[in-house]
C-alpha cells in the first residue's frame, strides 16, 4: 500500500526538499507526497483527493495557517492523522494542536530524519485505525445480513466470527417454548397458496418480532411449528421469567391474529404453547456445510408435549412446574400431574394467567374446586360444575368436571 502524504507549509523550498530526502521511498511506492501552500489549499485538496491518508502541516501560513486547518480536519467525518510542525519552544501552540488532536509534532528546523520517523509510526496508526474499520464494518454488515435469516443473539455471535463463539454444542440449562396451530394442515390443503403464503408469512413474522422483544432465541421453524430457546447460546439468568411473559405475548399476538383473518374469511387455527425447563444439549447440529443451532434432549421433548397436552386440556399455554416455579411472581393455576408420553413420572402443569385474570373470582373458585380434587374430596365435582356453570367458558374446569363425571378420583391426568 502506497500511503499519501499532504504537505501543508508556504516554504517555497520545500516541497523540492521533501521530494528529495523522500526519493527512494517514493520510488519504492512506500508514500507519495502531495503539496498545499495554506489551509485553505490543503482542504480543497483533500476534497479532490479524498485517499489523502495523513496531512503535515506547519502553523504559521497565510489565509488559513495550521491550527484552523487541524480544527476543520477533526470535524470532517473522515478524520485525518494530522502532524503539527511548530517553531522551537513554541509550546503554547504545541499544546493547542494536541488538544485539538494532533496526532504529533515535530520542531522547526525540521529534522528529516525525526519527520522520517514521525512518518512512519503515523502511517502505522492509520493502518491500524483502517483495518479496525474494516473488521467493525465487515462485522456491521455481516450482522446485517444474518440478523435477516437467525436471532438477535446468533447473529451477534456468528458475526463476531470469533474460535469459540458458544456455538459448539455442549450442555446447558435452558427454558424452551413450542407452539404449533391447530388445523394447520387442513388449511394448507384448502387456501391458495397466495393466501397460505401471507398468512404463514405474517404469522411467523409476527411471532418471532415477540421472541425477539424478549431476546428469546428462535431455534426452528417448520412450518406453522415454532421452537424457542432462552438462556442459549447467552446468559440470561431470569430465562423462566423470560419464557412466562413470552408466552403470554405470543398468545396475546397469536389471538388478535386469527380474529384479524377470520373477518377476512380465513379460519386459522389456535396456537398452542408448551413451556419447559431444564438441562438439553444445545449448538450447531448442521456438521461442516449448514447451520442449525438448536437443542435436544428430554426437556425439548416435555416442551413438545406439553404444547399437545393443550388440545386435550383445552387451554392455549401449558407450563411446566420447573417454569412455574423458576420465574419471578408466577401467576396461574395447577392443571394437574401430566402423564406424558415417553416419561415414567407425572409432571406437575399449569396455566400462566394475566394478573386480571388471575386476581378474579374465577380464579379463587377454581383453586378451591382443584384442592378438594388434590385432596380426594367428593366434594370436587359440584365445586366444578358449580365452576362451570357461572364460568361455561371454562375450558380447563370442564376439563375436570367431565374426568369427574367418567370416574377420576385424583389430579393426575393420563393424556394419550
Amino acid at each position: 500500500m502506497t500511503a499519501t502524504i499532504l504537505v501543508v507549509d508556504d516554504e517555497p523550498d520545500l516541497e523540492a526538499l521533501v521530494l528529495q530526502k523522500f526519493r527512494k521511498q517514493i520510488r519504492d511506492g512506500a508514500v507519495s507526497f502531495m503539496f498545499a501552500h495554506d489551509g485553505i489549499e490543503a482542504l480543497q485538496s483533500i476534497l479532490d483527493h479524498p485517499h489523502v491518508d495523513m496531512v503535515v502541516s506547519d502553523i504559521n501560513m497565510p489565509r488559513m495557517d495550521g491550527l484552523s486547518l487541524l480544527q476543520k480536519l477533526q470535524e470532517a467525518e473522515d478524520k485525518k492523522s494530522t502532524i503539527i510542525v511548530s517553531a522551537y519552544g513554541d509550546m503554547s501552540n504545541i499544546r493547542t494542536a494536541m488538544n485539538r488532536g494532533a496526532f504529533d509534532f515535530l520542531t522547526k528546523p525540521i529534522d528529516f530524519g525525526d519527520l522520517e520517523m514521525t512518518i512512519d509510526k503515523t502511517i502505522r496508526h492509520v493502518e491500524t485505525m483502517r483495518e479496525a474499520r474494516r473488521r467493525q464494518l465487515e462485522a456491521e454488515r455481516a450482522h446485517a445480513s444474518l440478523s435477516r435469516y437467525f436471532s438477535p443473539q446468533i447473529a451477534l455471535r456468528l458475526a463476531a466470527a470469533s474460535e469459540s463463539n458458544g456455538m459448539e454444542v455442549h450442555r446447558r440449562e435452558v427454558a424452551t417454548i413450542f407452539t404449533d396451530i391447530t388445523g394447520f394442515t387442513s388449511l394448507v390443503e384448502t387456501a391458495t397458496p397466495e393466501v397460505l403464503g401471507a398468512l404463514l408469512n405474517e404469522y411467523v413474522g409476527g411471532m418471532t418480532d415477540i421472541v425477539f422483544t424478549h431476546e428469546g432465541t428462535v431455534a426452528k421453524i417448520i412450518g406453522d411449528a415454532i421452537q424457542i430457546l432462552f438462556n442459549a447460546p447467552g446468559e440470561q439468568p431470569d430465562y423462566a421469567t423470560r419464557a412466562v411473559a413470552c408466552a403470554h405475548d405470543l398468545d396475546i399476538w397469536a389471538e388478535e391474529f386469527r380474529e384479524r383473518w377470520k373477518a377476512k374469511g380465513v379460519n386459522f387455527g389456535i396456537t398452542r404453547i408448551g413451556v419447559h425447563a431444564g438441562p438439553a444439549l444445545v449448538g450447531n447440529f448442521g456438521g461442516s456445510r449448514f447451520f442449525d443451532y438448536t437443542a435436544y434432549g428430554d426437556t425439548i421433548n416435555t416442551a413438545a408435549r406439553l404444547e399437545a397436552a393443550n388440545k386435550y386440556l383445552g387451554t392455549r399455554i401449558c407450563v411446566s412446574a420447573a417454569v412455574a416455579e423458576g420465574a419471578s411472581e408466577f401467576r396461574g393455576r395447577p392443571v394437574g400431574d401430566l402423564l406424558l408420553r415417553g416419561r415414567s413420572e407425572p409432571l406437575r402443569a399449569y396455566e400462566p394467567l394475566e394478573e386480571t385474570t388471575f386476581k378474579g373470582p374465577a380464579t379463587t373458585q377454581y383453586s378451591e374446586a382443584f384442592a378438594k380434587l388434590e385432596a380426594g374430596d367428593a366434594a370436587a365435582m359440584p365445586a366444578f360444575a358449580a365452576l362451570v356453570g357461572s364460568h361455561a367458558s371454562d375450558a380447563l374446569a370442564g376439563f375436570h368436571l367431565r374426568r369427574l363425571l367418567n370416574g377420576a378420583k385424583s389430579v393426575r391426568i393420563q393424556l394419550e
